[in-house]
């Protein structure tokens, strides 16, 4: 049993904590990093590339290929708690020949490494950032709980599970406080993939043919994420247990594009296409995937973070929703 840095004090859940935080220049890791050091944090940041506008007692690392790295022992001394966000993500255009072997290489053995490091180094805890998609990608009777058996259906979320239950091995035998969060789709200030691409669609004021889907979706948006990975890097609750997350209030397709278009200051122009003709015309054109996503249920029930943690959103879905309306609008809105 390696022997356990101890965090000031676990009880005090404003006391500041020593952190690195993987995945720094990503989407997720880069909120963490700031907000943490809004808090009087001490930050690492890792990251393979430079950082912009990084707040001024961040110390950046080189991070490295989580693929291939090895040596983290100088970037984990004195770190209380390694939040993991750095990852092999899901792309649209897959361009490795084995793509399951290629996330495992990163996801797992890489995640693993720093795991066992972090441990060795006396590091207390240890917050991986998984995926939702571990639990499936439909919901139809109810929704999803972090006690459901796991059912991925992509090699990404089969990597995901892979680590996580590697953290539970490494946990076992080095008494690493593991802590794994599974996100639905995040979205925040930044955002790109699919939910750039319908608010760029939403901005020049494209008919979209989403106004006859009844499901329903969980989504969490970047602000109440943080908000969370910062409370479970500390709350002696937190330790050796899983916890779903959202925004706590789940809209159907319509719903989100309404309300997106609202932030932006624009109408939404919803065509009453029938969500089995959709699913069918993308099938034909290889984007099915696309279609289970804007038309099939994906819900979480979040109730055992509430009751464990304490912990409830912070951030209302509109007032998310409107920051990144306004970083869009300020960045990436042509003219």
């Amino acid at each position: 049993m390696v022997a356990r840095q101890a965090v000031h004090d676990p009880t005090n859940l404003t006391t500041p904590v020593s952190i690195l935080v993987t995945g720094a220049s990503g989407f997720v890791g880069a909120a963490v990093v700031r907000h943490a050091a809004t808090k009087s944090w001490r930050v690492r940041a890792a990251a393979r590339r430079p950082l912009v506008d990084l707040p001024a007692p961040v110390e950046l690392v080189c991070g490295g290929d989580l693929a291939v790295a090895s040596g983290w022992s100088t970037v984990l001394d004195g770190v209380e708690a390694v939040v993991h966000c750095a990852a092999r993500v899901h792309v649209m255009r897959e361009t490795a020949a084995d793509p399951l072997a290629a996330f495992r290489a990163t996801n797992v053995a890489g995640t693993a490494r720093l795991a066992r490091q972090a441990a060795a180094a006396g590091a207390r805890r240890f917050v991986y950032l998984s995926s939702l998609h571990v639990n499936g990608n439909e919901t139809f009777d109810r929704p999803f709980t972090a006690a459901d058996t796991p059912a991925p259906r992509t090699p990404y979320a089969v990597s995901k599970l892979e680590a996580e239950v590697a953290l539970g091995d490494i946990a076992t035998e080095t008494g690493l406080e593991v802590v794994v969060l599974r996100p639905p789709l995040v979205f925040g200030p930044g955002v790109a993939g699919n939910f750039a691409q319908l608010m760029r669609a939403l901005y020049r004021r494209l008919p979209l043919p989403f106004g006859a889907i009844g499901n329903r979706r969980s989504l969490v948006g970047l602000d109440n994420l943080v908000d969370l990975i910062l409370v479970c890097a500390r709350h002696p609750q937190a330790a050796g247990r899983t916890f779903l997350v959202s925004d706590g209030e789940d809209l159907s397709t319509p719903e989100l594009l309404r309300r997106t278009a609202a932030a932006l200051g624009v109408r939404a122009g919803l065509l009453p296409v029938p969500a089995g003709a959709l699913r069918a015309l993308a099938a034909l054109v290889g984007k099915g995937d696309i279609a289970q996503r804007l038309c099939g249920s994906l819900q979480v029930d979040m109730g055992a973070t509430r009751k464990q943690l304490g912990w409830s959103p912070p951030c209302s879905v509109d007032a998310q929703l409107r920051r990144t309306a306004d970083h869009f609008l300020a960045n990436l809105a042509p003219g």
